[in-house]
């Protein structure tokens, strides 16, 4: 089997909440999604998505996933996309660094990997676990009470996991823990995720605020250090996210005690390959895990259901929907919530199949 063309399609997908409002003041209204297709001589195509959150988020932006698709792209015809270990070290060497940009064919390719042998790719990432895993609702950044009253909707969807979005002002962001925590019943679980937001004297004010609170700690600084100074300064149960990039940053933060839990997510990291690394990483360590993506429609949802659902549930602390955020669907056959918990597909690959009368014609095409 050889890759014969990759084509790339460009899709906007609206939020039904309007807009997403994180730390920093940032905001999108539009995420900007680049769909991948890898086609090969046996007449099976593999897909993928990527969908950074913005150009402000982390070092990737959506433009630049087709720019660097133009790079890499032709470098990886005529290989087989089943040898994954292969094809990434051709993307590697095509390009250095910017992991986002290799992460849809990355995924188109186990995507293929599945099709080809008649297995779903959670099968391929480990085997399914359970019947199904849980999801977390984040909550875009608002005022306290408002932050509070949308604990009652995301519940009466099903969610029990939430995950507020802080790093703004100290005072308001200790007001927002402490009303959203108000609202929680038995089994709910809260995280206080600042996205890099805080400055560590305002870290540590709210943490010093909220020590009474049962809330997670999520991110609440820029660097590594600066979260790690945090965590000793805090009793709290502590997540790192953006900066867990690697393996190797995941085995710094194991020896230096820096955090209970991360976010993996797959675009940052590259892809699937990667992800399932780091996740089996972490499983042999001990580290519980969120498995998500920057965000994206319902292709990024069907790989983070895949890996998910291959995780041992003790490992897994949760993961997301993010094409129920969303307005527009782009494929037929995605994983759906159900009261707050949702399953990897059934049929082989990642189980979906595009709405091209959704995604247009390509915007990119190496043949």
């Amino acid at each position: 089997m050889k890759i014969t063309a990759i084509r790339a399609y460009q899709v906007d997908l609206p939020l039904h909440e309007g807009s997403y409002k994180w730390s920093g003041g940032n905001v999108v209204t539009v995420f900007d999604s680049t769909v991948v297709a890898v086609e090969t001589d046996q007449g099976i195509t593999g897909y993928g998505e990527v969908c950074p959150l913005g150009p402000a988020y982390l070092p990737a932006y959506a433009a630049g996933v087709r720019a660097g698709l133009k790079e890499i792209g032709p470098k990886l015809l005529g290989l087989d996309p089943r040898d994954l270990g292969v094809v990434n070290r051709r993307m590697d060497q095509a390009l250095r660094g910017h992991p986002y940009v290799k992460s849809g064919v990355d995924v188109a390719c186990w995507d293929i990997l599945g099709k080809a042998t008649g297995q779903p790719v959670v099968t391929l990432l480990g085997g399914r676990c359970g019947d199904d895993f849980l999801l977390y609702r984040a909550i875009s950044q608002e005022s306290p009470a408002d932050m509070a009253k949308r604990v009652h909707q995301y519940r009466a969807e099903g969610y029990t996991k939430f995950q507020l979005k802080v790093g703004g002002d100290p005072a308001v962001d200790i007001e927002r823990v402490r009303a959203t925590s108000r609202e929680l019943k038995p089994g709910d679980v809260l995280i206080a995720d600042a996205n890099t937001g805080w400055l560590m004297h305002q870290a540590t004010r709210v943490v010093d605020a909220v020590r009474d609170i049962d809330v997670y700690i999520e991110q609440p600084c820029m660097t590594y250090e600066e979260c790690r100074a945090i965590r000793e300064r805090t009793q709290r149960p502590f997540i790192l996210d953006e900066v867990i990039d690697s393996l190797s940053a995941v085995l710094r933060g194991y020896e230096d005690r820096a955090m209970d839990v991360i976010n993996l997510k797959i675009s940052k990291v590259g892809g699937l390959t990667r992800a399932r690394q780091i996740r089996d990483l972490c499983v042999a360590l001990g580290i519980a895990m969120t498995i998500e993506d920057t965000w994206g429609g319902d292709i990024v949802t069907a790989a983070v259901a895949h890996l998910a659902h291959s995780t041992p549930p003790e490992f897994l602390f949760s993961a997301t929907d993010f094409n129920s955020y969303v307005t527009r669907s782009i494929a037929e056959g995605a994983p759906q919530r159900e009261k707050g918990r949702a399953k990897a597909s059934n049929q082989p690959g990642l189980g979906i199949t595009p709405r091209f009368d959704v995604l247009g014609k390509p915007v990119l095409e190496i043949l």
